[in-house]
C-alpha cells in the first residue's frame, strides 16, 4: 500500500473488535511466512444498502500485506479470508507523500467467465481511469487484483486514501468525477457507471486503526 508495489493482499474480515482480533487471531498468523505487514481497519458504513453485496457484512478488516507466495492460512471460526494477487495492470492514480489512513473496498466479479476480460478492460480503461483522473481529494492509488483461487469475487479494486474520514471521501468521488467528465464533453458517464458483466459482490469504507509489524 502506500508507496509500495505489493504483490499480494490477505483479507480477513470478522466480526471481532480489532484489539480482540489482535490478542486471539493475530498470533496464529503472524508468524507465517511471507507477511511484510499487517493493519487492522474499522468499518466505516455497516450494513449500507445502497449497493448489492454477496459478501456477509462485517465489523473489521484486517490486511495482511504478502509476497507472491504466501500461502493462505485455513478458515477460522467467525473469519472469512480472501486472498488476492495484483493483476498485470498497474494502479491508478497519484502518491501524496501521506500514510494510507482510508480505504474504499470494492469487490466485483462478471457475470459469465468470459465475460472477465470485457469487465476487467471497463474497469480499468474506464472506471478506474476517470476516478484516477478527477484526482478526487483524498483518494490516492487505485490497485486491481485479481482472487488466487477460483472462487469469488473475483476482483477486488482497492482504493486508498490518506484522509481517516474514508466515507466522507467516498461521498465526493462519485460527483466529483461526473463533473470532471462532462466539463471535458465526455458522452460516457452512463458507460462509466456501470458495464452488462458488472456483478458487485462488496462495497464499503474502512478507517485504519492499527498497524501491526510481523
Amino acid at each position: 500500500m502506500e508507496d509500495r508495489d505489493t504483490p499480494a493482499l490477505y483479507l480477513e474480515m470478522t466480526d471481532l473488535a480489532p484489539d480482540r482480533y489482535e490478542s486471539e487471531r493475530l498470533p496464529a498468523l503472524r508468524a507465517r511466512s511471507g507477511i511484510e505487514r499487517v493493519t487492522l481497519w474499522r468499518n466505516e458504513r455497516p450494513n449500507r444498502d445502497e449497493f448489492p453485496r454477496s459478501v456477509p457484512e462485517f465489523e473489521t478488516l484486517v490486511i495482511y500485506e504478502v509476497g507472491a507466495g504466501f500461502d493462505a492460512p485455513k478458515p477460522a471460526d467467525g473469519v472469512r479470508g480472501l486472498h488476492f494477487r495484483r493483476t498485470s495492470r498497474p494502479g491508478q492514480g497519484r502518491l501524496t507523500g501521506r500514510p494510507t489512513l482510508g480505504l474504499e473496498l470494492v469487490l466485483v466479479s462478471p457475470k459469465t467467465r468470459a465475460g472477465a476480460a470485457a469487465l476487467r478492460d471497463w474497469a480499468d480503461f474506464l472506471h478506474i481511469r476517470e476516478i484516477a483522473a478527477a484526482s478526487v481529494p483524498g483518494f490516492t492509488m487505485i490497485t486491481p487484483y485479481e482472487n488466487v483461487s477460483d472462487t469469488g469475487p473475483r476482483y477486488m479494486h482497492f482504493y486508498e486514501m490518506d484522509t481517516p474520514d474514508a466515507e466522507t471521501t467516498f461521498q465526493t468521488m462519485t460527483p466529483t468525477t461526473i463533473e470532471r467528465m462532462r466539463a471535458i464533453g465526455a458522452e460516457s458517464v452512463r458507460e462509466w457507471a456501470g458495464h452488462p458483466e458488472l456483478v458487485i459482490d462488496y462495497v464499503n469504507t474502512f478507517t485504519r486503526v492499527a498497524v501491526v509489524d510481523p
